[in-house]
């Protein structure tokens, strides 16, 4: 494995060099005397933070924690403390109605991971302490510079969310299953490089395992699926040319280019509709745990949760096999996937909880600290040192308990970020905005493909039941609905 790994990677990773352009460097890190006049190990600051991590990244954020604690945290005065809130929306909730001392709510953390949108919230309550003046412009350089520009919420050079670990989306495969029917029918993962290709792909094993049943037609399993169909409604469009989101100043204009709309219809509601995809479980990897399909694009971060085992039922299982493929593009667009994983906000307080939220966000994020917390949590660090295929190769060998998964994954996703990642300026109604793309496309999809197996139950042929879903009035309706919610969202 590990020769498949340096081998996959090939010349692709002049990642730093292609991502970030170094910055000045002109001035020194703040002195120890400058730090210490604001913190006193002999009355120590406690400074909260909430999260949303939840299992192993979870642990691995908690371990650093205490580490911090007991070395640098020990040496200024710095206790931390954290707390799961639960998931990504539960805690931009529990932020939220915290911010607004809404009854029942607790008060606010001191720090908490968010995303751009809610941090923007947050940010027009007047609560987020704005923390470029507690970096250099040499501390500022380290970091790969598109991560950094997501904080600055305003655009004017302020650093409102601190980036600690990104994501991206990446192509993940049940290799074991796969290889049974790329053997029966000559598909190679090369055509799988492409939005368009997976759909042939996807086609052809529901073809295939359609035929396995020859007395029962119609009952072909689905080949793909997705996990945030708001990512790929977003990123689709832009390599298609055609921002759905156009932003400027915070304020959205909503911009529906239908030959654009129609290509992500045509790429994700079609074959979900004829059951060549499908949206079961949760998660996607919860359909490939249970043989009901063989891949899926779901986020880089995920993959540590990817399963080893398919479990048919209680008499049949077997051990499967990942493999990772960079997040496919359009064949007439240009590469551009999800920049993920949410930053540090701190909350807006007196110089010397911020000042401490600093010192840790910053310890945290040193070479050594960030590449152990990204490889057990199955992120990528956010500086240039650390962000290379040798150091975290070498540390996913080295750590104790390391997901072998996030190895497999690696190569795939840093070609997915030197190809060129995206994260859309938060605008206002931008969380609203997101839920809606997160189901229009796919409750719909889903909605109509139960309605298309009752047809066949019913004695339809799977082309008679399917007909009337693939013209373009069903396409124009959605569109237009789509249209709707949207602009009610951002109003």
């Amino acid at each position: 494995m590990k020769k498949n790994v340096i081998g996959r990677a090939g010349t692709a990773f002049a990642l730093v060099g292609a991502l970030a352009l170094a910055g000045c460097s002109g001035s020194s890190a703040p002195s120890e005397d400058a730090v210490s006049s604001v913190l006193d190990p002999s009355d120590p600051v406690q400074v909260e933070l909430w999260t949303y991590y939840n299992g192993t990244q979870q642990q691995a954020f908690e371990d650093l924690v205490k580490d911090f604690n007991a070395t640098k945290g020990k040496d200024l005065g710095i206790v931390v403390t954290s707390s799961s809130q639960g998931g990504v929306n539960d805690l931009a909730s529990a932020v939220t109605d915290s911010a607004q001392e809404l009854v029942g709510s607790e008060a606010m953390p001191d720090a908490f991971l968010s995303y751009s949108d809610t941090a923007s919230v947050i940010d027009g309550f007047g609560m987020v302490a704005d923390l470029s003046g507690y970096l250099t412009e040499e501390e500022k350089a380290g970091f790969v510079e598109g991560f950094l520009e997501e904080g600055d919420l305003n655009g004017n050079g302020s650093l409102k969310v601190f980036p600690v670990g990104k994501s991206t989306e990446t192509l993940q495969i049940n290799m074991t299953d796969f290889q049974t029917f790329a053997d029966a029918t000559g598909t190679s993962l090369d055509e799988m490089s492409t939005i368009e290709g997976i759909v042939r792909v996807a086609e052809r094993y529901y073809e295939w395992t359609d035929a396995q049943t020859p007395g029962v037609m119609g009952d072909g399993r689905p080949f793909f699926g997705r996990d945030a169909m708001a990512n790929y409604l977003i990123t689709g469009s832009k390599q298609l040319g055609h921002e759905i989101f156009e932003i400027e100043n915070g304020v959205c204009a909503l911009n529906f280019d239908r030959a654009t709309m129609k290509t992500l219809w045509d790429n994700y509601y079609v074959p979900m509709v004829q059951g060549w995809f499908s949206a079961e479980g949760k998660f996607r990897s919860d359909a490939v745990k249970t043989g009901d399909l063989i891949c899926y694009v779901g986020s880089s971060s995920s993959v540590v949760y990817f399963p080893q085992t398919v479990t048919v039922d209680d008499a049949t299982s077997y051990p499967i096999q990942l493999d990772a493929l960079p997040n496919p593009s359009f064949e007439h667009g240009k590469p551009c996937s999800p920049q993920q994983g949410a930053g540090f906000v701190v909350t807006k307080s007196d110089e010397k909880k911020e000042t401490a939220c600093v010192e840790f966000l910053k310890w945290f994020t040193a070479k050594e600290q960030n590449t152990d917390f990204s490889v057990s949590a199955g992120y990528v660090p956010v500086t240039k040192d650390a962000l290379t295929l040798e150091n975290l190769q070498a540390a996913a060998e080295s750590i104790d308990g390391a997901s072998g998964n996030y190895l497999v994954n690696l190569p795939a996703t840093l070609d997915t970020i030197e190809a060129g990642v995206y994260a859309n300026p938060p605008f206002k109604g931008g969380v609203e905005a997101r839920a809606v793309l997160d189901r229009a496309l796919s409750d719909r999809a889903v909605a109509d493909r139960a309605a298309v197996v009752e047809a066949m139950a019913a004695g339809a042929s799977s082309e008679e039941a399917v007909a009337s879903y693939l013209d373009d009035a069903g396409f124009d309706a959605w569109l237009a609905d789509l249209e709707t919610q949207l602009r009610e969202a951002i109003a």
